[in-house]
């Protein structure tokens, strides 16, 4: 039984909530979010990326630069931009996006749940990517951005925020990247109380996305704990930030795939050599081909759009990580024939989330590389069987819309 508690929150009075809020700090360069805050002091990049305040060319992994995120977190409390909650609540916060809602429970999550297994992960991590939050979380004294984590549905959770949604005014209620964010606030403590033992009914969490950030969590957590030998497991660092959504209320984009040579083959004898793995049809559409089911893929070669379909027995369907899509093409034809073993580090591959569309995938073959993959997206159904199953998908298997914005909730580990 997973524990999700409410939390005191740091977060931004609502006249500046949406100046505060941004987007996550994985998803731009440094380049990129010192435009972004341009002429916006408040926003949250001040925190997550603090080298866009520090001279260019600063190492992003000085001391400098963590002891600069903590003083702008803090000064966000003392000039009054942000409040400090003196009471735990929960915050529900919904999203939407073209016109789909995801709507989720803001808390605080156990370590021990995660350490133990009943917040499951699907994905491997990265030591340098877990230093660096973990170095910005201990020096911050606080998580600063949330986990994203989903559990299977439950009517009378789902129900109690459908009912506190429409009888309250939100906190929050602002349109940030053409997703308008909106978030309630829940104070009463017999409301806080029925929905925690609701929540802890709800069975395993998930990690949908922030494998790093919940990893880094975790170890400072431990870290806390052999700096405190007294500790009772109440203490705020055994906990992390995170917005726990039904798995009903989320939609998982494809996550494409561009290559930047065809290994040496022409393009008749890469034809040739796939089609022992799949059957080829040329696309007769205007429109890239997107595939409409699994086991289907789409290939952009020289000005053409093919449809691939992966033969029986090239996978094994019993089990959820060989026969995830991204697998069979990773294992049938990337690596086999076009030799890129290691996606993780091998240059002549990238990729390209769902959210750009397909015509950025004609784009970059326009641009930079030689053919391009559209996939089917991998469901919530795939992720939960293969972190029930113990086992990790591959890397850039999944891409979730709209991102958790930073800013909104702080949660502070004492």
């Amino acid at each position: 039984m997973a524990i999700f508690r409410p939390l005191k929150a740091i977060r931004p009075l609502p006249q500046f909530a949406d100046k505060v809020a941004a987007l996550p700090y994985d998803v731009m360069n440094s380049e990129e979010a010192r435009e972004m805050v341009k002429g916006n002091p408040y926003s949250f990049l001040h925190v997550d990326k603090a080298e866009i305040d520090l001279p260019e060319g600063t190492y992003l992994y000085s001391d400098e630069v963590y002891s600069k995120a903590k003083e702008n977190l803090y000064k966000l409390v003392s000039d009054g931009i942000c409040i400090d909650d003196a009471e735990a609540k929960y915050y529900i916060y919904r999203q939407i996006m073209n016109g789909r809602a995801q709507t989720g429970i803001v808390g605080a999550a156990s370590i021990d749940d995660y350490i133990e297994g009943r917040i499951k992960r699907h994905e491997f991590t990265r030591a340098d990517k877990e230093e660096d939050r973990i170095r910005h979380i201990d020096t911050c004294d606080a998580n600063t951005g949330p986990i994203f984590l989903t559990y299977r549905h439950k009517s009378e959770i789902s129900a109690f925020i459908k009912s506190y949604c429409e009888e309250n005014s939100p906190l929050y209620d602002f349109e940030s990247d053409n997703v308008q964010q909106t978030v309630w606030e829940i104070s009463n403590k017999n409301l806080i109380s029925d929905l925690e033992n609701m929540l802890s009914d709800a069975g395993d969490y998930y990690i949908a996305d922030g494998h790093h950030r919940c990893a880094s969590a975790a170890k400072v957590g431990i870290k806390r704990r052999e700096e405190n030998p007294g500790f009772d497991g109440t203490e705020e660092f055994n906990f992390f930030l995170a917005v726990l959504f039904a798995d009903s209320d989320l939609e998982i984009m494809d996550y494409n795939r561009v290559i930047k040579d065809l290994n040496g083959l022409t393009a008749e004898e890469f034809l040739n050599k796939i089609s022992e793995k799949f059957d080829i049809e040329k696309h007769l559409g205007c429109e890239p081909f997107k595939p409409t089911e699994k086991h289907t893929f789409g290939l952009f070669m020289e000005g053409i759009w093919y449809k691939l379909t992966a033969k029986e027995g090239i996978f094994d369907k019993n089990d959820p990580v060989d026969r995830l899509d991204v697998s069979i093409l990773q294992n049938n034809l990337i690596s086999p024939i076009l030799g890129i073993t290691d996606p993780r580090t091998d240059k002549r591959i990238d990729f390209v989330g769902g959210i750009r569309g397909l015509k950025e995938l004609e784009r970059r073959v326009a641009s930079d590389m030689k053919i391009a993959f559209s996939m089917f997206p991998t469901t919530l159904d795939d992720l939960m069987s293969i972190a029930d199953a113990g086992k990790v998908m591959p890397p850039k298997s999944t891409w979730f819309e709209p991102k958790l914005l930073s800013g909104l909730f702080i949660h502070k580990l004492r």
